[in-house]
């Protein structure tokens, strides 16, 4: 006899149905992704230095848990 483990049983949220990630990509109209290129918003900085700035403060934050 097996014991069935809990990964073999999809997750349901208190009080919510499981949909499959199927008929949400349905629901959402989600396309797959062309390329990485498409997803690029270089508006979202006015300067590389804005970026720069931006990517430093991401970098350091996440190396902040390690100290």
């Amino acid at each position: 006899m097996t014991a069935a483990s809990n990964a073999d049983r999809p997750v349901r949220w208190p009080g919510g149905e499981h949909v499959p990630a199927e008929e949400l990509v349905r629901r959402h109209g989600a396309v797959p992704i062309a390329s990485v290129a498409s997803m690029a918003r270089p508006e979202h900085f006015e300067s590389d230095n804005e970026l720069d700035d931006f990517l430093r403060e991401v970098y350091a934050a996440r190396r902040s848990d390690l100290a």
